[in-house]
């Protein structure tokens, strides 16, 4: 069995995972109150189904993932409220709650969009469970979002504390497993599949020869568990022992691949409507590579249809290059379309299209040569530059290629959608005496 020397008190890392509460639900309290202890919900793309619910909908023995016209003989009887998704609501609220976070630990991991590991490493001697409920106090004064904080001496033990601090209401939304007394009962009442790392794969492997929740992992032998489930599996389980084998990552890697693509809000049978979804596509890709400072040169295209439909099905991909690596954006909507018509057929009812961006690399790794300026030396980063700026200052889409269309057939259908009430001065809430 391979052991490793504990880490000196005070020179061991310790971390905190805060997590929103019922994030996108939360985000939709904070600025409509009369929700405050109403079944709240919030749907899919296309309101398709629920993926965010209230406690008090849960209650109702409602659960993730259901389809939301088996919820709307139910809104009157229990008073159901149901928004669609407000990604751009969500996106600016998780900013500020990072904002936040980011003043109480000098590293921290943004994790997810409501998820961020803080470390908390040569803190030891001070009070971690009233320094975490300073930070659930500030959170919520300064942006109005719940969290709940949990605290261990490696990642995975604080998330575990985190799910703790969370079920048990008695902990006021802190707990700390950083040498506690029933460390081993705790992880006794944790199931395989609720442990961070271990998929259903790994999970339904581990049942098969007796294992049933994270105690009892404690028990394997740290050599046969890197033979039977992989380096993977070894890192987990010493995870699990206390011994951090996950650094915190402060600052997260470039994308390899951007993919841009969504669901229709109508199924759509003409070339024109998928040409200017392709083109709204490519224009999100490229802000993404540009905000990188990155270029691209491969682009990928693909239609699809509703595979849940009895119609007739197709689905077709398609490959191309650019001949310089580039992040203006009409190369990519120029070379898109020419590929979207070489795979479109007409006659049938297309549920989707999207595009991927790979064979990326930062500006300043492009190779010149002796035929063309690379695109870094050319007018095409000071035009997207100039849009870049006046859509971050003046509000996305305020500038934008004309293929990217104005009435958009082929939008996402979100009939139920909240105000974006932080980022559009026209849907600021208001104050009234």
């Amino acid at each position: 069995m391979i052991e490793f020397p504990a880490p000196e008190k005070n020179k061991r890392p310790i971390f905190a995972l805060v997590d929103c509460n019922q994030f996108y639900v939360s985000c939709e309290r904070v600025f409509q109150p009369y929700l405050e202890g109403k079944a709240v919900g919030v749907l899919s793309n296309n309101d398709g189904c629920l993926v965010a619910l209230s406690p008090e909908l849960k209650k109702l023995g409602i659960t993730r993932g259901t389809p939301a016209f088996k919820i709307k003989p139910l809104l009157k009887k229990h008073e159901i409220y149901l928004f669609s998704s407000n990604y751009t609501l969500y996106g600016d609220m998780s900013s500020r709650v990072m904002r936040a976070l980011s003043s109480f630990a000098p590293d921290i991991e943004i994790y997810s969009i409501d998820e961020a590991f803080l470390s908390f490493k040569g803190m030891e001697d001070i009070d971690l469970i009233e320094y975490a409920q300073l930070i659930r106090q500030t959170v919520a004064k300064w942006t109005g979002i719940p969290v709940s904080i949990g605290i261990g001496p490696t990642k995975t033990l604080a998330k575990i504390a985190n799910k703790v601090a969370k079920t048990y209401k008695g902990y006021n939304g802190v707990f700390n497993i950083t040498d506690h007394p029933k460390t081993e009962k705790i992880l006794s009442s944790i199931d395989l599949e609720d442990i961070w790392g271990i998929g259903r794969k790994y999970a339904k492997k581990m049942k098969k020869i007796g294992l049933a929740n994270a105690g009892d992992l404690l028990n394997l032998e740290n050599e046969w568990v890197k033979n039977n489930f992989t380096v993977v599996g070894l890192r987990t389980v010493l995870e699990l022992k206390g011994y951090p084998c996950i650094e915190l990552e402060q600052v997260s890697g470039n994308k390899k691949q951007i993919v841009s693509s969504r669901s229709f809000g109508k199924l759509i049978t003409k070339i024109e409507d998928l040409e200017q979804a392709l083109s709204f596509f490519c224009t999100t890709a490229t802000e993404r590579l540009r905000s990188q400072k990155s270029v691209a040169k491969q682009l990928m295209v693909y239609v699809c249809t509703n595979p849940y439909r009895n119609d007739p099905q197709y689905v077709n991909y398609i490959s191309g290059a650019l001949p310089d690596y580039s992040a203006y954006t009409s190369d990519f909507i120029s070379l898109g379309s020419k590929m979207l018509r070489k795979i479109f057929k007409p006659g049938f009812l297309y549920k989707k299209c999207g595009i991927m961006l790979s064979d990326i690399i930062l500006e300043k790794d492009i190779q010149p040569n002796l035929f063309s300026l690379p695109y870094t030396s050319q007018n095409k980063k000071s035009v997207m530059q100039c849009i870049d700026g006046i859509n971050r200052r003046y509000g996305t889409n305020k500038v934008f290629f004309a293929s990217n269309g104005i009435v958009k057939n082929w939008r996402m259908k979100r009939d139920i959608l909240s105000p974006q009430f932080t980022t559009c001065w026209a849907e600021l809430p208001l104050i009234k005496d």
